[in-house]
């Protein structure tokens, strides 16, 4: 079968109908890569087709690699999972919980209950938690003019918890903090820690926390939807490298679909991929495990409309969290199995790693808020007809 002109034409549906101007897609198994395309346009306004090689802002599926890095760390036995992270970052001694405000206004912190540690910052449950979902925090950032993660001042992991360590799991800068432990006990930034232990290794050519000059010609353009669901192109924010304090291992990565489909394939053969090792099988197969225990990952509610819609990924379905992973506990109907391993980026950008069956997809857009209704469909529709052309 021609795996690839029968799951373009699934995927053109959602180029065709206008809802996405443009996407890259690609799906593996074990033997290697089964599909890659790319469809439509990287900018709504302008001619410009997508192309395979094209470079997105992948946000939080930067997580899932510092998770990687963070692993290899405790491979080394320079971290550990459940020592207390303050240990490594002592201003985390300083951290408070954020327990509401005062009739005054006045944010009440106190001290937590329980440690921060690697393993809770890995599955969002050690109390740090996200502007955009948080209401509490987002008030507190507006009233302290806390910096974002994105601005790379190390002021921005100084943010008070949601809830005690352990207590609960809610989407946070849990993994910036983390991708910082790396940074302090490698001697080496994470760009310069992730391009030697994992991109040169994986022969990913085209993934960095700094853009270059020769992707100007393959950068995709970021598209806000609007009301009345046209997309409208939009800048993306800009961090100049020369006023980082840190690299932010909960997001900023520049990658491409093929880049990003290695790390997924070198997990998929436990840790290895053309003969470089990033990861021990052990590793891999401890990350694709739920480290919460009975916690459940809950829905995602938006207090910043424009960045993101409320999301919940398979609603109704209980899910648990790995080191640094979204694990569906139930299979798909027609596509993933139970257990598999996933995540996404702020900007409509979406993964799997289904382990059992031995099949990964990655799918691209850019396109805000988050959640968006078109990016899922094509997603869920991309899903069902790559499990279609293997069975």
């Amino acid at each position: 079968m021609n795996h690839t002109a029968f799951i373009d034409g699934v995927l053109a549906n959602a180029i065709t109908s206008g809802k996405i101007p443009g996407l890259v897609a690609a799906a593996a198994d074990q033997t290697g890569t089964l599909y890659h395309s790319a469809l439509g346009r990287r900018d709504a306004s302008r001619p410009q087709p997508m192309t395979v090689d094209c470079v997105f802002r992948i946000a939080s599926m930067t997580k899932a690699i510092t998770g990687a890095a963070a692993m290899q760390m405790v491979e080394q036995g320079k971290l550990s999972l459940d020592q207390p992270a303050r240990e490594i970052l002592p201003f985390l001694a300083e951290t408070k919980v954020l327990d509401g405000f005062d009739d005054n206004g006045t944010p009440r912190l106190r001290a937590p209950r329980g440690e921060i540690t690697l393993r809770k910052l890995l599955t969002h449950t050690a109390g740090f938690v996200y502007d955009t979902w948080n209401e509490n925090l987002n008030r507190y950032a507006r009233l302290t003019n806390l910096p974002a993660t994105r601005t790379g001042k190390l002021a921005a992991l100084t943010a008070p918890l949601g809830f005690d360590p352990g207590e609960r799991w809610e989407y946070g800068i849990n993994i910036d903090i983390a991708g910082r432990m790396v940074e302090v006990t490698s001697g080496l930034d994470l760009e310069t820690y992730m391009q030697r232990h994992i991109f040169a290794p994986l022969a990913m050519v085209d993934t960095s926390f700094i853009s270059r000059p020769e992707w100007d010609s393959r950068m995709t353009t970021l598209h806000a939807r609007q009301a009345d669901s046209t997309l409208k192109p939009i800048d993306a924010p800009v961090t100049a490298t020369e006023e980082r304090e840190f690299f932010t291992g909960g997001g900023g990565l520049f990658s491409t679909v093929p880049d990003y489909l290695r790390f997924l394939r070198a997990l998929m053969h436990g840790g290895e991929l053309d003969g470089s090792r990033i990861l021990r099988p052990e590793t891999v197969a401890s990350m694709s495990e739920n480290h919460m225990g009975a916690l459940n990952v809950l829905p995602m509610k938006s207090f910043v409309p424009h960045l993101s819609n409320d999301v919940e990924l398979f609603p109704g379905m209980p899910k648990t969290w790995g080191l640094s992973f979204l694990i569906n506990t139930q299979d798909v109907p027609g596509g993933r199995s139970a257990g598999s391993l996933a995540w996404a980026g702020l900007n409509n950008t979406y993964y799997w790693l289904d382990l059992s069956r031995k099949v990964a997809g990655v799918l691209m857009t850019q396109i805000l808020p988050f959640g968006d209704a078109a990016v899922l469909d094509a997603l869920a529709a991309f899903e069902t007809v790559v499990y279609q052309a293997i069975s």
